[in-house]
């Protein structure tokens, strides 16, 4: 039997909004469901978020977003990923984005967006379900 690596996730607080409770509640769920999570503290720009995410080698960014600057910030990280040639980093959003905005951001590389009082559950599901596989494969 193979022994997998858990799945790592970083959290990360972009931009200028100052209030992680939901960033905090959501790592701590996705460390609790098994998960290596590394949190990345408030006010991080995307090359910092991009550049840890490739120093920690994370399968997962999540972004908890509510200052409404996801249409600049997502953007931006994407094309950072893209430059190091990372997309195979799973991306997902949690805030209050307007859902005019979403397929916009979905078009940009997010693979799912979390609005507040989605289940802690539905966004672990989600996450191990579409994580691409790690390290070798042996047949």
């Amino acid at each position: 039997m193979l022994n997998t690596p858990p799945i790592r996730v970083l959290v990360a607080k972009p931009g200028l909004d100052g209030h992680d409770r939901g960033a905090k509640i959501i790592a701590r769920a996705l460390r609790d469901a098994g998960m290596e999570v590394i949190y990345t503290g408030l006010r991080q720009t995307p090359e910092m978020i991009v550049s840890a995410a490739i120093q920690e080698d994370v399968d997962c960014i999540g972004l908890s977003i509510l200052s409404g600057a996801h249409n600049v910030i997502v953007p931006r990280i994407t094309a950072l990923l893209r430059e190091q040639k990372a997309e195979d980093i799973l991306l997902v959003l949690g805030g209050t984005i307007p859902d005019e905005d979403q397929p916009k951001l979905k078009e940009n590389g997010v693979s799912a967006i979390f609005g507040p009082g989605t289940p802690l559950e539905t966004t672990i599901t989600f996450i191990r379900e579409h994580v691409k596989p790690r390290g070798l494969l042996i047949n």
